[in-house]
């Protein structure tokens, strides 16, 4: 790191990812390599291991050249805790970020950086995927994901768009003063503002294993977002228990009419249970999203550490690994 060179930092969690260690320690090589030829950078990885079961540390302390770090995080905090870290450790003029798994190409990588070396104007370049392969369902229900939470914003979270992504230094030390305890980097890229451009592009195929990201875990992901950067739910809530009662007026008006004026004998049983069940279903629907605000606001009030660390892996100046290190 003694070149005086501008650096260009890649930032790349991982989590149990022993077995494409190789290839994406290959893929970083070449990355280096045409960095170098082509914008006259130096390159230092940072790569995260966020609290892996394999020995995907080892396999990269072997595999990785160059100038390079591995923070081992004390246990799985998640990506977006990961790419926090890796922020926090980069000094660089320029800060890469980008998966483990080689669904980040090279290409779409050098492109990015390519646009942010030509254009002064520009803070922070970001893969934008077009998603081709996706269903329709699944396509729908992201776009009324991105509608609703962009709702009443005086900011826009971009649709598909990830942690693949390039900015300059100041954008990445700006980033870091954000600690939010429940993260979510989407909306926090977005909130931190500077001038952006997408790009499309195709995520390519993982070298080996499985998505960590289950159905189940996306929708509990989307639900962080709503609860950290948007007050859309609560409102849809309250729009929903003021129709019931406006349904509950009209109602208990046509019942009052139908008996005053006809005669017809008030249903009770079967009203009384669907007014029951109705409103003691919305009142459970509010009360538990109120509890997902108030869980948020107890995280961020605890002070607790976004992150520990439980050491840091360094190359020497040969690129071979030099030893743990507390941090």
């Amino acid at each position: 790191m003694a070149e005086s060179r501008p650096v260009l930092d890649i930032v790349a969690p991982f989590f149990n990812e022993a077995q494409s260690a190789s290839a994406f320690a290959k893929l970083l090589d070449k990355l280096e390599a045409a960095v170098s030829q082509r914008f006259g950078m130096a390159v230092h990885k940072i790569l995260v291991d966020d609290g892996s079961r394999d020995d995907g540390a080892g396999r990269f302390s072997q595999a990785l050249s160059g100038s390079w770090e591995i923070v081992r995080l004390s246990r799985n905090f998640g990506k977006e805790v990961a790419v926090l870290a890796g922020l926090d450790h980069s000094r660089g003029e320029m800060v890469l970020i980008m998966d483990s798994d080689l669904q980040h190409s090279m290409d779409i990588s050098l492109q990015m950086i390519t646009e942010l070396v030509d254009n002064r104007e520009i803070d922070v370049v970001y893969a934008q995927n077009d998603r081709r392969e996706a269903s329709w369902r699944r396509s729908q229900l992201a776009r009324l994901f991105y509608s609703l939470i962009n709702s009443s914003q005086r900011f826009d979270i971009p649709e598909n768009a990830g942690d693949f992504r390039v900015m300059r230094g100041t954008v990445a030390r700006a980033l870091t003063s954000l600690r939010d305890k429940r993260r979510f980097n989407k909306g926090l890229f977005a909130w931190a503002g500077f001038r952006q451009k997408a790009i499309p592009y195709s995520p390519e195929n993982r070298a080996s294993g499985t998505s960590k990201w289950s159905r189940l875990n996306l929708l509990a992901f989307s639900l962080e977002g709503f609860t950290s950067f948007s007050v859309i739910p609560l409102r849809i809530i309250s729009l929903s228990g003021m129709l019931a009662a406006l349904a509950g007026i009209v109602y208990g008006a046509k019942v009052f009419f139908e008996v005053m004026f006809y005669g017809i004998a008030v249903p009770g049983y079967p009203s009384l249970m669907v007014a029951v069940v109705l409103l003691g279903g919305l009142n459970l629907t509010l009360l538990g999203l109120i509890g997902e605000y108030v869980w948020v606001t107890l995280s961020e009030s605890k002070d607790r550490p976004v992150y520990l660390v439980r050491d840091v892996v360094r190359s020497d100046v040969s690129g071979e690994p030099s030893g743990a290190s507390g941090s």
